[in-house]
C-alpha cells in the first residue's frame, strides 16, 4: 500500500476521534471522566465493549494462530459465555449495590486497607503490561505500513500513537471512550466481514462454498480431547470461564463501562447482548484465519515464520487497495478501542484507589487526574519499548500467560470474599498475593515432570487463584458476633 494513502487514513481517523472527544467532553468534570455521570444507554456500552475486549491481539494473532491451533480458541469463548453469566448475576449486582467507582473498593470493605491496595495494585500491573502488549502489536503494523516509509523510527511512532490517544481521552474520559469505542467497533467488525467477502470472491467461492471449504479443512477443528494437549477442551473451557470472570468482571477497564449504565437492569441487559455479539465476532475472526491460510496455500505464498505477520502480509501486499485500507482501519480501531479504554481505567483506578480523590474539591481532583493520566501514558510508552526488545513468543500466549500470573490473586481474593464470611489478617494479604504467582510459576515449570506429561495452559490462572484462596484461609479465622458484616 502507498504509505501516503495509509498516512492520510490515519490522520482522518484521529481527526474523527478528536472531533468526537471535543463534542462529548463539553462541560465534563471528573465525575464525567470516571463514570460518565451514569447516564450511558446499555446498547452503546454493549457495542463499545466488543472493541475493548477484542483489541489488536484478536485482530492479528487469533487469525494467525489458526494455522497451528485450528479453531481451538473457540473452546475458550464457550467458557467465556459461562463467565459472563457469572459476572452479570453475581459481580455486577454487588458493584451496583455498593455504588462503586473503582470495583476494588469492595476489597477494602470486605477485608481491609492492605487487601484493597493489593487488589488495585495487581490490576494496575496486569492492565498496564497487557494493554501495552496489545498496543505494541498495532504499533508494529503501523510502523511497517506508514512510518518506515518516512524514516520515522519505532520509538518516535509509538510516542505519536500514545500522544494521540491522550489527546482524545484526557478530558471526557469514559464518556468519550464509550462513543469512540462504538465507532471503532464498527470499523473493526466491518473490516473482518469485508475481508472475508473479498477473499472468498478472489478464490471464486460463494457463501455456501466458503462455509463448506472452511468446515472441511483441518483448520476448522474446534474440540480437542487429548488430556496432555494444551488445546484440550476441558482445560480451555474451564480456563475460559475464569478468564472472563477476572479479565472482565474483576477488571476496572471493562467494568468501568458497565458502571456507567443507569441501573443494574440495563447493565445486565448490556452484558447479555455483549456476550452473544462477542462470540459471533470471534468466530468470524477464526473463519478469517482459515481463509488466510487457504488463500496462501492456493496462491503459493509462503507462510511467515511469525504467524502474527500473516494477516498484515496478505492484507497490505496481496489483497488490493480496498482490503489494505480496511485492514488498516480495523487494526487501528481494534488497538485504540482497547488502549484508550485501558488508559482511562488505569487513571481512574489510581486516582480512586491510591490518591483517594473522591472527597477532594473538584479543582484538586481534576489536577490529580490530569497528571496521573500523563503518567500512565509515559508508562505505556516505556513498557512498549521494553517489550519490543524482549518479545519472542506468540502474542496471544504472552498476554494470557501474564494474565494467569497477575489476575490470579484477584480471583482468589474475590472468591474468598464472596464464598466465605471469614475475616483475614489483612496485613498478610500482600505477601500471600505475591507468593501465589511464584508458587504457580514453580508448579507450572515442573508440571510435565510431576503429572505424567501434563502441561498447564491458560488454567494456570485457576491454580494461581486457588493458591491465593488457600493462603487467605490459612490466615483467616471464624467470624464472631462482634465482627463487621462482610460487604
Amino acid at each position: 500500500m502507498n504509505p501516503n494513502i495509509a498516512l492520510t487514513i490515519l490522520i482522518a481517523y484521529f481527526a474523527m476521534l478528536i472531533t468526537v472527544s471535543w463534542y462529548t467532553s463539553k462541560g465534563a468534570d471528573t465525575n464525567t471522566f470516571f463514570t460518565a455521570n451514569r447516564q450511558t444507554p446499555w446498547y452503546l456500552v454493549a457495542f463499545a465493549m466488543i472493541g475493548t475486549s477484542l483489541s489488536g491481539v484478536t485482530f492479528i494473532s487469533v487469525p494467525g494462530a489458526v494455522g497451528s491451533k485450528a479453531f481451538s480458541y473457540f473452546q475458550v469463548i464457550l467458557g467465556n459465555i459461562v463467565g459472563y453469566y457469572v459476572i452479570a448475576t453475581v459481580l455486577m449486582p454487588l458493584y451496583y449495590r455498593m455504588n462503586l467507582i473503582s470495583i476494588y473498593g469492595y476489597l477494602e470493605k470486605r477485608f481491609g486497607f492492605w487487601s484493597y491496595k493489593t487488589g488495585a495494585g495487581f490490576f494496575l500491573l496486569a492492565r498496564t503490561v497487557g494493554s501495552a502488549i496489545r498496543l505494541y502489536i498495532a504499533a508494529g503494523v503501523l510502523q511497517i505500513a506508514i512510518f518506515d516509509s518516512f524514516g520515522i523510527p519505532f520509538e518516535v511512532s509509538v510516542a505519536i500513537t500514545i500522544l494521540l490517544i491522550w489527546l482524545y481521552t484526557f478530558k471526557g474520559g469514559v464518556k468519550t471512550i464509550i462513543i469512540t469505542d462504538t465507532l471503532q467497533t464498527t470499523f473493526l467488525v466491518t473490516a473482518v466481514i469485508l475481508t472475508i467477502i473479498l477473499i472468498s470472491s478472489d478464490l471464486g467461492m460463494g457463501f455456501g462454498e466458503m462455509v463448506s471449504t472452511i468446515s472441511k479443512s483441518d483448520y476448522s477443528q474446534i474440540f480437542f480431547w487429548d488430556a496432555n494437549d494444551p488445546k484440550n477442551f476441558f482445560k480451555q473451557f474451564i480456563s475460559g470461564i475464569f478468564i472472563a470472570i477476572v479479565m472482565t468482571g474483576l477488571d476496572q477497564d471493562l467494568m468501568q463501562k458497565n458502571l456507567t449504565c443507569k441501573n443494574i437492569g440495563e447493565a445486565q441487559k448490556n452484558m447479555l447482548w455483549f456476550t452473544g455479539t462477542f462470540s459471533v465476532v470471534v468466530f468470524l475472526f477464526l473463519s478469517l484465519g482459515a481463509l488466510l491460510y487457504l488463500y496462501a496455500t492456493t496462491k503459493g505464498i509462503a507462510i511467515p515464520a511469525k504467524t502474527d505477520d500473516l494477516y498484515p502480509l496478505l492484507a497490505l501486499n496481496h489483497f488490493g487497495m480496498v482490503v489494505g485500507i480496511t485492514f488498516l482501519l480495523g487494526i487501528t480501531a481494534a488497538t485504540y478501542a482497547s488502549s484508550d479504554s485501558a488508559l482511562t481505567a488505569l487513571t481512574t483506578s489510581f486516582c480512586i484507589d491510591f490518591m483517594s480523590v473522591e472527597g477532594r474539591p473538584e479543582t484538586e481532583r481534576a489536577r490529580i487526574k490530569h497528571w496521573v493520566h500523563i503518567g500512565f501514558s509515559v508508562l505505556f510508552y516505556l513498557v512498549i519499548l521494553v517489550f519490543n526488545r524482549l518479545n519472542s513468543q506468540d502474542v496471544v500466549t504472552a498476554v494470557f500467560d501474564l494474565a494467569g500470573y497477575t489476575y490470579g490473586p484477584l480471583l482468589g481474593l474475590y472468591a474468598f470474599g464472596l464464598f466465605t464470611n471469614r475475616p483475614v489478617r489483612d496485613g498478610l494479604v500482600p505477601l500471600i498475593c505475591l507468593a501465589s504467582p511464584l508458587l504457580t510459576l514453580f508448579v507450572n515449570n515442573h508440571s510435565a515432570e510431576w503429572f505424567n506429561g501434563y502441561k498447564f495452559g491458560f488454567e494456570r490462572l485457576v491454580l494461581n487463584g486457588l493458591f491465593t484462596y488457600l493462603g487467605l484461609w490459612a490466615v483467616s479465622r471464624k467470624k464472631t458476633v462482634n465482627d463487621p458484616v462482610p460487604a
